[in-house]
This record gives C-alpha cells, structure tokens and sequence, in this order.
C-alpha cells in the first residue's frame, strides 16, 4: 500500500490520482508496489531483478502504460533498467517519471535506463517527470538514461520535465532513425538554489527522410547550474533543428552547447541558443495590473515554461 506521500509524489510525476487504466508498473522504496498488464501490454520482471522488460503487441492503438518510481526513504540508492518493445503500427502513450521525498540525512538516487525499441509506422509518446520533496538535507539524485532505436515511419514525442526539487541530475538521452522516423523532444526544466543539473542529448538520423526537433525551455534561479548539450548526427538526406531558449536569474549559471554533424550533402540542419534575463518592461507590465515583482516573475516563468 502507498502511503500519503507516495500518493501526493505519483500526483507529482505521473498525474495519477488513483489506480491507472490500463497496464501499470508501481515501484515504491525499491519494491514492486502494483503491477496490472493487459492483452496487448505484457510487464514481466528480469530474472535478475534489475528491471523490467514492457512488451506492446503489433497493432495496439490507443493504450497506456504507466511505469512511475517513489522513493520516500533516506539513503536508497538504486540502478533499474527497463527495456520497451514496441511492435509495428502501435500507437501508444508511455508515462514513467520519479519522485523522491527525502526528509534524512542520507543521499537517495534512482538512475533508470530505458531503451526503447520501437516497430516501423508505430507512434509512441513518451513523458518523463521528475520532483523532489522533503526537507532533509540529504541529496534527491536522479540520473535517467534514454536510449530509443527507432524503425521506418516510426514516431517518437519526448516530453521531458524537472520542475522542483531535484539536487542533482544528469538525463542523458541517444536516438537513432531509420528512414522516415520522426523525434520531437520537449524539454522543461528548472533549477534554483544548488541545484546542478544537466542534459545531453545525441540524435543520429541514418536515413533518408528521418527528421528531429530537439527543444529545451529552462529557468535557473539562485546558484544553480544547468548545462544543455544537443548533438544531432545527419549520415543521410534529413533534417535536423535542436534549439535552447532560457532564462538566468540571480547568480545561476547556464551552459548551453548546440552540435551539429552533417555527414550527407542533403542534411539540413539548424541550431539555435538564447540565455537571457526576463525583461524588465515586462515586470512593469504585470505589476501595473496590480501583482507584485514576486508575482510577476513566477507568472512569466510559468508562462515560458508551459
């Protein structure tokens, strides 16, 4: 059974507000807490114990799987890795997600490897939340891998989120894409006191026609540090846009480092980087409608980060 701030953490990460429809995977404190499959979405668990293996049936259309992680213990520190075959001509939502309220003095850590190998002509979206919570000095460490192998025709939406809470993380994602396949990332992220925080991804377009739009929206605050590293790979006739737009406030620091490799006379490709601070016209606006500065700036982030 979850406890109070278990429930609260899955509202966090994974928008559940109770049980999920469809097929789910629970994981709470390093132990598998509900698990429900169904005929198309079968879950089964390494004979290692390391993770899970998501196995979605060639035309399945129109269902979900939920895979959230909680950790609400001090001191737990854990690697799982978790592998999705998706058959042809699905459409599917995949939602996974972390969150870790530590209120000890001990470090906690999830790093979840997810390889996702997804069938020709089949559509997968992908979301991906992390939070921390808890007022313990020990540290929320979260450190995801995502590797996605993508087929002919196949289509992959990444939405990745880091809101609050987390000290430490370092996402890391690798896609590859045959002909025709098509990757949307949208990332949002925010970092303030210590926090560090970083994002690498790398994208190969192999073949003709794949395509890849690689977008990060950020707001570092306080002290904080982000660090965002796009490199798309054109070996074929493609096209490829990666893009960082952020805002820095206080005494943060943002790193921002767009790559581009063209392999092919007809790979088309386009980076794009701003870091800048929110306009003061535009905290003068706000507070003439009656906020305060305070206000006017938390409505300006929320709405950059949407």
């Amino acid at each position: 059974m979850l406890d109070e701030i278990q429930k609260r953490m899955l509202e966090e990460i994974a928008d559940l507000h109770g049980v999920p429809e469809g097929a789910y995977n629970i994981r709470s404190n390093s132990k598998l807490a509900a698990r429900n499959t169904t005929a198309n979405i079968d879950i089964i668990s390494k004979e290692d114990g390391s993770g899970i293996d998501i196995h979605i049936k060639p035309g399945t259309k129109h269902e979900s799987v939920h895979i959230p992680v909680v950790l609400s213990q001090s001191g737990i520190k854990e690697t799982v890795y978790n592998d999705f075959y998706v058959g042809e001509d699905c459409d599917v939502v995949i939602v996974a997600g972390c969150g870790i309220d530590n209120c000890g003095v001990q470090d906690s850590e999830h790093d979840g490897i997810h390889r996702f190998f997804i069938g020709k002509n089949s559509k997968v979206k992908y979301v991906e939340k992390h939070y921390g919570s808890g007022d313990g000095t020990g540290q929320r460490i979260l450190n995801p891998v995502t590797e996605v192998t993508m087929e002919e025709d196949s289509s992959m939406e990444m939405e990745m989120v880091q809101i609050k809470g987390v000290d430490s993380t370092i996402r890391t994602s690798r896609a590859t894409l045959a002909a025709g396949a098509s990757l949307v990332v949208r990332e949002r992220l925010m970092t303030h006191g210590k926090q560090h925080a970083e994002s690498i991804y790398e994208t190969y377009l192999n073949g003709p026609g794949a395509n890849a739009d690689v977008i990060s929206r950020s707001v570092a605050k306080d002290e904080s540090y982000q660090k965002f590293d796009s490199r798309i790979t054109g070996n074929a006739p493609c096209s490829g846009h990666t893009e960082c737009d952020a805002i820095i406030m206080g005494n943060a620091k943002i790193l921002a480092v767009p790559q581009l490799e063209a392999n092919n006379i007809d790979a088309a490709l386009i980076h794009e980087a701003a870091i800048g601070k929110i306009a003061g016209e535009q905290i003068i606006k706000l507070m003439t409608l009656g906020l305060t500065e305070e206000e006017a700036e938390e409505q300006i982030i929320n709405g950059f980060l949407k």
